[in-house]
């Protein structure tokens, strides 16, 4: 991690923090490949309780960006022959990128899924020149060869 970055946590998502936590924005040409906040949020709420792990990433006062883990999920909605948890939603703010934000989240999320008993942690994510592929690859995750909704399927082992 970068020096840049001087104590980055994650807080859960409250009345006093949702308006920040809403007002998270990444680059305009990134908004193809990534959901507003505000969207992840409804998801979270209309999914069983404990399937979204929402949560603002705050490096000191500033709210610097948000992540969404996805937790024992029935990946090929068929009943549970495979559930899969992961990293579902990552949205860092313009100003904010390049400083080992994104880094952080993933390794939070990692970090969650180990405590959890998880083994591999999954991601998807849009191709092309402004898409996070080449993020994840750098962080060790490895292309599956799937597709879902259109997008890689990425895994990382946690063991």
């Amino acid at each position: 991690m970068t020096s840049s970055i001087s104590a980055p946590r994650l807080e859960k998502i409250t009345p006093v923090n949702f308006e920040s936590a809403t007002g998270i924005r990444v680059r305009p040409e990134q908004e193809f490949a990534v959901s507003p906040v505000m969207q992840s949020l409804a998801e979270a709420y209309v999914h069983p309780p404990g399937v979204a792990w929402p949560r603002l990433i705050v490096d000191g006062d500033r709210p610097v960006g948000f992540l969404m883990a996805f937790l024992d999920i029935d990946w090929r909605t068929d009943g549970g022959s495979v559930t899969r948890s992961g990293l579902w939603r990552l949205n860092i703010a313009a100003e904010a990128q390049g400083k080992g934000y994104g880094r952080f989240a993933v390794e939070s999320v990692a970090e969650e899924l180990r405590r959890r008993g998880t083994k591999e942690l999954y991601v998807t994510w849009h191709e092309g020149p402004d898409g996070p592929a080449d993020f994840y690859l750098k962080l060790g995750f490895r292309r599956t060869g799937e597709l879902s909704e259109g997008e890689t399927v990425g895994v990382l082992g946690l063991d």
